[in-house]
């Protein structure tokens, strides 16, 4: 056949979504079969009394890779939702009452910085020079690849952008060698603390997120984050992708090595081509038979996941004067923060946490006069969640925000929800609860993640943060390009 006849996706994330989309414009027929009640996966939204709640992601960068998605598709950006650059990027509320802004001025952040350690704004200069150049190689000849085996990268041009990479230099030592200044080395190592692992087990590589942040800027799309999720879903109707929600797939279905369709609630639905966007960890051990798995459940157990999160969603009804959009709290040691997440798996005693206040720069999210917050705990993986647990770092977060901001706000507080390990199950099949995937690490990186295709069944693939490129959602559209390329290059012939 020159085409498949049907494309499942299993999963409607942002990378089943691209996966489904990239496959539909050149008139694969695709369906995607999706759990939960609607589109998004991590990137979706709630609302409730008059509060608009981005339920994931709210760090909206590299606004390059999302532009390109909807050129690749025959769209731009702007058809879709309005993007807002934030000025300042974010505040960072250290201890005894100091508080940085990052500006998005170029002079500006250089002075910032310069203004903390002398020197450091030539310093940032340099560093970020040297980031841009990781960006570009990264993005150019990297990230794109399905890393299937080593053997991708043995050209010349790409075993000598390796070593400028800085893949086996740690981030922290990278970071150190241009700035002496804790503050500066905290703000500088934040961004990769998204990316599943202490600075120290993160290469240099990852410099680029500092790029990504001071260079390509902090956004917000009008609405909020899951405008991306629901353009996305837009965007996929119009080329002809079709969907069933509240839809758990029960089997994969195999026949003589190759793929053979889905069963839901007992259905049989055929499909000559499967991309999988759920969690890679649940779809092999509960949705295929153990001859058809390609990692046994020791490797897994070997993985080093990212960590997971306490999330509260709170809404509160009164404005709220000291607090910006983005908004870090680093009052307290990291250290021992990243011991419990990392080396200690355990709740930890005085965490540090992070605020989102997305009212701040959209007044659709919240009631006149209100706040809509995002609070987010960085935890370990695995832990159990209780309602106690919940209710202690509720407590303990709100009398720091107090205490730090000077403002009263329990009183005020007319909206709250968590949400953590239990969800993350619950919604994502997320193994151990995480919430960030794989770590990215130097031994989980590139062609040492797990597969984009199935070593086991023919014509199954996967996409999403446990494969490549990693978590993130600019990763995320670009796993779905990875995987829909594959397809048409090794399906389309049959």
């Amino acid at each position: 056949m020159s085409r498949p006849k049907a494309v499942a996706v299993i999963g409607a994330g942002l990378a089943g979504i691209a996966a489904a989309s990239y496959l539909a414009k050149p008139g694969y027929q695709v369906h995607v079969f999706e759990k939960n009640n609607g589109p998004g996966g991590r990137v979706r939204q709630f609302q409730s009394q008059g509060f608009t709640f981005d339920m994931g992601p709210s760090w909206y960068w590299m606004p390059d890779i999302l532009e390109q998605y909807f050129r690749d598709l025959g769209r731009s950006r702007g058809d879709y939702y309005s993007l807002e650059p934030l000025d300042p990027a974010y505040r960072v509320y250290f201890s005894r009452g100091e508080v940085l802004e990052l500006p998005r001025d170029w002079g500006q952040l250089l002075t910032t910085f310069e203004s903390i350690e002398p020197g450091a704004g030539a310093a940032l200069d340099a560093y970020l020079e040297d980031a841009s150049r990781k960006y570009r190689l990264a993005m150019g000849k990297f990230v794109q690849k399905p890393s299937l085996t080593a053997r991708e990268y043995l050209r010349f041009d790409l075993l000598k952008a390796f070593w400028e990479l800085n893949l086996l230099t740690p981030i922290s030592r990278h970071i150190r060698r241009f700035f002496h200044d804790p503050r500066l080395i905290q703000i500088l190592e934040f961004p990769t603390l998204l990316l599943g692992a202490t600075p120290t087990k993160t290469p240099a590589l990852y410099s680029l997120m500092n790029y990504a942040d001071m260079v390509l800027g902090t956004w917000y799309p009008q609405g909020g984050i899951g405008k991306v999720s629901e353009s996305m879903y837009a965007l996929s109707l119009e080329l002809g992708v079709t969907y069933s929600f509240d839809a758990e797939v029960d089997q994969i279905n195999v026949d003589r090595g190759c793929v053979a369709g889905l069963t839901i609630n007992g259905e049989r639905i055929p499909a000559d081509v499967i991309i999988a966007n759920g969690d890679y960890h649940h779809i092999e051990t509960h949705l295929l038979d153990t001859q058809h798995r390609s990692y046994t459940e020791a490797y897994w157990e070997s993985r080093i996941l990212s960590p997971s999160s306490l999330i509260f969603y709170v809404g509160v009804g009164k404005s709220l004067l000291s607090l910006g959009h983005h908004n870090l709290f680093f009052d307290t040691e990291f250290d021992p923060h990243a011991t419990a997440i990392y080396d200690e798996p355990r709740w930890p005693e005085e965490p540090q946490f992070y605020v989102s206040c997305t009212s701040k720069s959209d007044v659709a999210v919240a009631p006149p006069g209100a706040e809509t917050l995002f609070i987010l705990i960085p935890v370990a993986p695995d832990l159990e969640d209780s309602k106690e647990t919940r209710k202690r770092y509720y407590e303990q977060v709100l009398d720091r925000l107090e205490r730090i901001t000077g403002e009263a706000i329990r009183e005020y507080v007319v909206f709250n929800r968590s949400y953590a390990h239990t969800e993350f199950k619950r919604d994502y099949h997320a193994y151990k609860g995480n919430a960030y995937g794989l770590a990215s690490t130097l031994r989980q990186t590139a062609f040492l993640r797990p597969k984009v295709k199935s070593r086991r069944v023919r014509n199954l693939y996967y996409t999403g943060q446990l494969t490549v490129p990693g978590p993130g959602m600019p990763p995320a559209l670009i796993s779905g390009k990875i995987a829909a390329e594959l397809v048409e290059k090794e399906v389309k012939d049959e």
